[in-house]
């Protein structure tokens, strides 16, 4: 275990949790927030986040920790916390720019010492850094680096001289399922993170993920060479069910493209049970617009980003298109004002990049407008939805002849034929879940990632609410596979690309 001065007490915790994080508890809410959302949500939002706290002692402990939880949980607390109550460094290994940039951006209005080293960052920022982690008292409390950075020769030494002077105080590794080549996202900078370990055996390593089936878990544990005996990591595996969120499949095939007109009745449909007498008045008095309801569109290309959100306001909605192509200030702006709940702004409609590190917990509905990639990150940005706990709406157009376009765009991009086997299988297991007529939603999600126990559902999915209405629109509303399997093989489905 490290040999640097650790401060683990109760007291430590909740008087740092309160006044640094400014959290009275660790709760999904504060009263505030609570009083102004319905009675059903009160017994999802008032209850205590199971293990947050014993996450937070194992790491002050010296544990190694895994930590699978699903989003909203609060898995960056788990080693924010910790960092601001120890003594010493925390490196924080993320994969994405812009939850860096949102993580270090919040810590630092809260003011905690927070920085972000990468590729973007700015000589004179780099430079200063540089001498904080070389000073051997670094003021720098958590340092968020990309696992291309971990790979370098300068940040190594720059490291392992921290690490002499005892200052290292743990590893924590975001989006751990990048780890493996058994996930959805597989990266092989981050499987070159095992260095830590070699490197430095006795710093202890925090893994995080809302993403990871048994299998890919496994791998993390062994690449990471973390030993999964209670005695050395302490794994806290969390239910991925998120019981605000109402799931549905909707059924459509090319030669009856419906999902524009179906999205307008159900969207505007929203609208008129808002403009209804009693609820007007609420929003009214709130001073909250009919049209404000905040929701983001997934797609597959920059030119459906594009026509999609031009049609939807030519139809009224305030829609926006945002995907990598976009010049940086219109994507802020748009950001910015989507945040905002600005007129105008309402919808989102992103490639798939889009909604990691976004702070906005009152997203009321997420849709995914072609076949996501993998199961896991379909449920990965379907869970981007009512991160304030209220209850909010995930539904996936489902067509078989985007099953057959997503397969071959997998066999294409794969990194390697084990990640493509991967890919696939996660593929097949999401077209599986889609045509699945006789189960719960939130039940195969969970026996996906894992899980034995069976969820409460509370008719929070299309086959609880009404299961012959599901098995109707599922028989009318998909292609044959005959007919799919046959344009198939003339070709019907090539030149399917993302961004």
């Amino acid at each position: 275990m490290p040999t640097l001065q650790r401060a683990n007490s109760c007291t430590d915790i909740g008087f740092t949790l309160r006044r640094q994080f400014h959290k009275d508890d660790f709760r999904l809410a504060t009263l505030h927030t609570i009083l102004m959302i319905p009675r059903i949500a009160l017994t999802i939002l008032f209850r205590p986040r199971p293990h947050q706290r014993e996450i937070v002692e194992a790491a002050l402990d010296g544990y190694d920790v895994y930590v699978q939880a699903a989003t909203s949980f609060g898995k960056s607390l788990c080693f924010q916390l910790p960092a601001v109550i120890d003594q010493g460094v925390t490196i924080v290994v993320s994969p994405l720019l812009s939850l860096m940039i949102n993580q270090v951006d919040s810590l630092r209005a809260s003011g905690i010492e927070a920085s972000s080293l990468n590729s973007n960052t700015p000589y004179p920022e780099r430079l200063r850094l540089e001498r904080d982690l070389e000073s051997g008292h670094p003021r720098t409390r958590l340092l968020y680096v990309t696992p291309e950075l971990c790979s370098g020769p300068r940040f190594r030494q720059r490291l392992q001289l921290v690490h002499e002077q005892k200052e290292l105080a743990r590893i924590a590794i975001d989006e751990a399922h990048c780890i493996s080549e058994w996930g959805h996202d597989f990266r092989k900078d981050f499987k070159r993170l095992s260095w830590f370990r070699e490197t430095f055996p006795d710093v202890p390593i925090m893994c995080l993920t809302a993403t990871a089936n048994p299998q890919v878990r496994q791998d993390v544990l062994s690449i990471l060479r973390l030993d999964a005996t209670p005695e050395k990591t302490k794994l806290f595996l969390m239910s991925p069910q998120r019981a605000n969120l109402h799931l549905e499949i909707r059924y459509t095939k090319d030669e009856d493209d419906s999902r524009l007109s179906d999205f307008l009745r159900w969207i505007r449909g929203v609208y008129d049970r808002r403009r209804a007498d009693a609820r007007k008045a609420e929003l009214a008095q709130a001073g909250e617009r009919v049209e404000s309801v905040p929701g983001i569109i997934y797609t597959i290309s920059r030119d459906e980003c594009e026509s999609l959100s031009a049609a939807l306001r030519d139809e009224g909605i305030g829609a926006r298109p945002f995907h990598a192509k976009l010049p940086k200030e219109v994507k802020e702006e748009t950001l910015n004002r989507w945040i905002n709940n600005e007129p105008g702004y309402d919808i989102i409609v992103a490639t798939t990049a889009f909604g990691m590190g976004i702070d906005k917990n009152n997203v009321r509905f997420v849709v995914h407008w072609r076949l996501p990639k993998s199961f896991e990150g379909y449920y990965q940005e379907a869970g981007r939805a009512g991160r304030d706990g209220n209850a909010s709406y995930c539904f996936l157009y489902y067509s078989r002849e985007d099953l057959q376009r997503v397969m071959r765009m997998v066999r294409s991009d794969a990194k390697d034929d084990a990640n493509q086997v991967a890919r696939l299988k996660s593929l097949q297991a999401l077209s599986l879940y889609c045509e699945d007529v006789e189960s719960c939603r939130h039940a195969t999600i969970c026996k996906y990632f894992g899980e034995s126990d069976t969820p409460s559902c509370d008719f929070a999915c299309d086959w609880h609410k009404d299961p012959q209405d599901l098995e109707t629109r599922f028989m009318r509303g998909l292609a044959s596979e005959e007919w799919v399997s046959t344009q198939a093989m003339q070709g019907t489905y090539d030149g399917y690309y993302d961004d």
